[in-house]
C-alpha cells in the first residue's frame, strides 16, 4: 500500500497507522515525507463512496477532499476532528439544511451499497412507501428471527398509514451518527462514511437520534413537518434491523420497542 499510495500522491509514504473505521473498509492514516498526513481507505465499495462524497460536496456540505481513487483504494484529506458534536448542534442543523435541500432526483440511488455483509439494495422509484417497505424493511425478513420478522412484515403491509408516499426528496447521508460527523472546536469540519440515497430527510434524523441525543432546539432548527416524531420509529427501524443482523443483542429489543410504539 505504501508504494501505491505514494505513487498516486507523488509523495513518499513514511509510515501508516491503522485507524478504527467502518464495516466496509480498512482505514489508515498515512504520514507523508512532506509532513502531511492523509487517510487511506481500502475496500470493495470505496469507488461508490467517492461518488457519494462528491454528491455531498456538491450540496455545499463539508467532506474530505478526494485525493485519489484506484482499484479499491481511496486517499482522502484528513480533516480536524477533535471536537464533540454535543457542542455543535446549531452548526449541524445548518449543515443538514444544505444537505437536505429538496431536489428533483428520484427516490433511491443508482447503485447498491452495504454495511459490511449486510447489503443495501437501492434502485430508483417514485414511491417512497414502496421503497422503504421493500428496500429497508422486507429485505431483512429472511435474516432475522421469525417473531420479529412477522412484526416487521405487518408494518411493511401497512406502511402507507405511517409515512408519506412522496415526501420532498432530499440527499441523505444514510449513516448519520456522531462517529461520522467530524467536529473542529464547535464547528462541523466534515461528514464522512456516507451511505447515500435520496429520500425523506427524517430518515437521517432518525439514525442521528438513535445513537446520539440531539436537543429539542436542534430539531426545532431543522423545521420538520408536523408529525415527524410519530414517523421516527419507522425510520429508526432500518438501522436497528441492520444492527440486529450485524451484532444481535440489545438491538433486537430496540427494534421490538420501535414496533411497540407503532402498534405492531
Amino acid at each position: 500500500m505504501f508504494a501505491r499510495a505514494g505513487s498516486l500522491l507523488g509523495v513518499r509514504v513514511v509510515s501508516a497507522a491503522r485507524l478504527s473505521g467502518g464495516d466496509l473498509s480498512s482505514v489508515s492514516r498515512l504520514t507523508l515525507a512532506d509532513g502531511r498526513s492523509v487517510i487511506a481507505k481500502r475496500g470493495p465499495l470505496v469507488e461508490e463512496e467517492a461518488t457519494m462524497l462528491l454528491a455531498i460536496h456538491e450540496a455545499d456540505v463539508p467532506v474530505p477532499a478526494i485525493l485519489a481513487v484506484e482499484n479499491g483504494m481511496m486517499l482522502l484529506e484528513e480533516l480536524p476532528g477533535s471536537g464533540r458534536v454535543a457542542r455543535s448542534w446549531g452548526h449541524l442543523a445548518d449543515v443538514l439544511d444544505h444537505l437536505h435541500r429538496p431536489t428533483r432526483e428520484r427516490l433511491g440511488w443508482d447503485s447498491d451499497y452495504g454495511f459490511g455483509p449486510v447489503a443495501i439494495s437501492n434502485g430508483r422509484t417514485d414511491n417512497w412507501v414502496a421503497f422503504w417497505a421493500e428496500k429497508r424493511l422486507v429485505c431483512h425478513l429472511p435474516h432475522i428471527e421469525p417473531h420479529l420478522a412477522h412484526r416487521v412484515s405487518r408494518l411493511a403491509d401497512r406502511l402507507a398509514n405511517h409515512i408519506p408516499p412522496a415526501p420532498p426528496v432530499a440527499l441523505l447521508h444514510g449513516d448519520l451518527w456522531g462517529g461520522n460527523i467530524l467536529v473542529d472546536k464547535d464547528q462541523i469540519s466534515g461528514l464522512i462514511d456516507p451511505a447515500c440515497y435520496y429520500g425523506d430527510r427524517e430518515a437521517d434524523l432518525a439514525m442521528l437520534g438513535l445513537f446520539d441525543q440531539p436537543p429539542a432546539a436542534f430539531y426545532d432548527a431543522c423545521g420538520l413537518e408536523e408529525g415527524w416524531q410519530e414517523r421516527q420509529p419507522v425510520y429508526r427501524l432500518w438501522p436497528l434491523l441492520v444492527h440486529v443482523r450485524l451484532f444481535g443483542g440489545a438491538y433486537h429489543q430496540q427494534a421490538g420497542a420501535c414496533l411497540d410504539m407503532l402498534g405492531f
